[in-house]
Parts: C-alpha cells; structure tokens; sequence
C-alpha cells in the first residue's frame, strides 16, 4: 500500500540533500536561463554593422551620396574612406568585411545618357553567409540610391560588380570544414581532463596524491601534460582527415596555427581540470564541459552566427572562449593565408587564456590540497 507520509518523508530528503550540492542547484537554475538568453540573442542569421572600406575616386556630391546611402541603412560601418584607401589591405588585415571602389567617372556616367554607372565591390568570401548577405544588401542600397536620383535627364543605373576574396566560389566547405576543426578539437581535451581530476575526488585517490611529496604545480602539471598529447594527436588526426577527406589546403604560413593549436590544447586541458576539481561527480563534469566548452563554442566562437550579432551584453562571454580565436587561425591558416602579420593577436589570446586556466586550476588544486 503506497503511503503519503513515507513519499512526503522521502522528497523532503531528497531536497536536503540537494540543498547541500549547490552546484547541482545552480546548474538546474541558471543552465535554462542561460540556455534561453543564448538561442534567443545569440542565434541570428541576420547581419549588421557590416565593415564597410570605401575608396572614393569621384569625389563628387553624388558619389558622396551614394556613400551616405550606406550610412543611412545602419547595416553598414564605414571603417575608412578615402581616394588612397587600400582597400584590399583591408580585407587582408580583417578591418573590413567588403570594400567599395567608386570610380573617377561615376557620377559623369550617371548624368550621360544611356549610360551605366559602374562600382567595383570586394567582399571577403572566407563567410560564405555572411559574404552572400553582404553581396545581397550592397544591391539594395545601390537600387535605393537609383530610385532617389530624381533630377536625372534620363533613367540611370549602377552596376556592382562584385569579386569575392579569399574564397571566389563561396564554397562553403572552405568556411564550415576550418572551423568545425576547432568545434571538433573544442569538447574531448577538457573532458578528458576533467573526468580523470572529478574521478580522482570521487574515489578518494587524490588524498594519496596529497600524501606525496608531489606538489599541487607538479600534479597539475603532469596530468595536464598528459591529456595535451592525447589533444594534439586529436590535432594531427582531425587536420588530416580535413585535408584528405574534405580537400582543405593550407594557403600560407601554418606556423600561427601550429602555434595556436598546442595554445588551444592547453586552454581546453587546464579548464577541464579546473572544472573537476570543482565536482565531486564525473557526470556533473560532463554536463558543465557540454555547456562551458563544447555549447559555447558552437554559438559564441563565429562559428555560425557572426559575433557582432550577439548583443552587447552578451558578446563579452565571446572573448573568454578559446574557439573564438583559435578559429581565425583555422581560417587563416586555409582560407585567407596571410600569416602572423594579420592573425598574431588571435595567438597571444590563446597564451593568455591559457595562462588564465592554468592560474585558475592551479588555484583550486591548492586549496584542496590545504583541506584535504
């Protein structure tokens, strides 16, 4: 016979105990809300403040127009403009997503009749998306321009010719296979990690580790030592199988990215190790590392959705996720090709991040070894 009593009796014990794992708590409260405010800002295939260089070569009231007609759109973020703008060098560095050449004769062609004013649009290909939206919106802004020029003596037009860079064909295997080399390398080294760190407090084994004359740095450093090599064979093998497999092939100097990715390895290592020294429980480890590595990664690292989407208050989580950065090397290094000149601060994010987890499980393995 089911008694109310002993089930009243057996969730109010169930909720004692669940009082005292604060972690669980705080996972089982804030993982929906958090869950909810990342699908619904973060997730936006909409483009905006797109960078726009303009290399003005008229300088003419009206091409002076036409340029104001990509402010007014608020879709567009004028970046540099000028008649000796390196346009190209722009696109190079990543300080613009597409570049405008307006030409000495635009606005002369626009008041000839029958004739068709022409501008010359670079647009950085290496996100075929984001590329493709760009293409899209500069022929709306021209078509608008067209349609405000009222006092013309006959029907104009404007050309937009547009040259992808980087990537001519947009092919979207040249943007989704670079980074979903970091989203693959992003999930198994900290849970590794942190599984082998969780396991150690869950068995109780890690007091012997405390009773020896190892250090907590050398504990730390040995496990993390470990589980870096097993990460950068995960390297070799994932940038093989994106070579032979999906066709990708470097098109610079690849030293940013073999640099970059022992930086990566270790950012992952270390967090995973800080995350189980935190829990007591490798199922717990596993949930926290979906959400903080392998979720994160997915939706804040530009992955898919373009990083300026995400609001304001939101975007700063983007900066503390090492994916972010670790894909502009993947793209770089396969895509775009221009070295350490374009991409250095994307390595020095990684070392410091690096630096950053290490402290920070460094920190933690101390205090248990003072408890413990």
């Amino acid at each position: 016979m089911v008694r109310l009593k002993r089930i009243f009796a057996q969730t109010l014990k169930e909720l004692r105990q669940l009082r005292r794992d604060r972690l669980t708590v705080a996972l089982a409260l804030a993982l929906p809300i958090l869950l909810l405010l990342l699908f619904g800002f973060a997730v936006s295939l909409e483009i905006n403040k797109i960078n726009l260089a303009v290399q003005d070569l008229d300088l003419t009231p009206t091409s002076r127009e036409y340029i104001a007609t990509f402010e007014r759109t608020q879709k567009f973020h004028i970046v540099g403009q000028a008649p000796n703008i390196k346009v190209s060098q722009m696109l190079d560095r990543g300080e613009a997503t597409i570049g405008l050449i307006i030409p000495p004769d635009f606005s002369r062609d626009l008041l000839r009749r029958g004739s068709i004013g022409t501008v010359q649009a670079l647009i950085d290909g290496s996100d075929a998306n984001t590329a493709n939206i760009a293409r899209s919106y500069a022929k709306a802004v021209t078509n608008a321009f067209v349609g405000n020029l009222h006092n013309q003596p006959s029907p104009v037009a404007v050309d937009v010719r547009s040259r992808f860079w980087y990537n001519p064909g947009l092919k979207n295997l040249k943007y989704i296979g670079p980074g979903a080399i970091a989203i693959a390398l992003t999930l198994f080294p900290p849970l590794l990690a942190g599984l082998a760190t969780a396991r150690e407090r869950e068995q109780g084994t890690i007091v012997q580790v405390y009773a020896s004359s190892l250090t907590s740095i050398e504990y730390l450093l040995g496990k993390a030592t470990a589980y870096w090599l097993v990460g950068m064979v995960e390297v070799v093998l994932v940038n093989a199988i994106a070579q032979v497999i999906f066709g990708l092939r470097f098109v610079g100097d690849p030293t940013p990215l073999l640099v970059g990715s022992t930086l990566y390895i270790a950012c992952g290592v270390f967090w995973g190790i800080f995350i189980g020294s935190n829990v007591q429980s490798q199922s717990v480890v596993i949930e926290a590392v979906n959400i903080s590595a392998f979720l994160l990664s997915l939706l804040m690292s530009g992955f898919i959705y373009p990083i300026a989407n995400i609001p304001f208050a939101l975007r700063w989580i983007s900066n503390i996720v090492p994916s972010r950065y670790y894909i502009l090397l993947t793209r770089d290094a396969f895509v775009r090709g221009m070295g350490w000149s374009a991409i250095w601060y994307a390595v020095v994010a990684l070392g410091l991040l690096a630096i950053i987890f290490f402290f920070l499980a460094w920190n933690k393995l101390q205090k248990m070894q003072v408890e413990t």
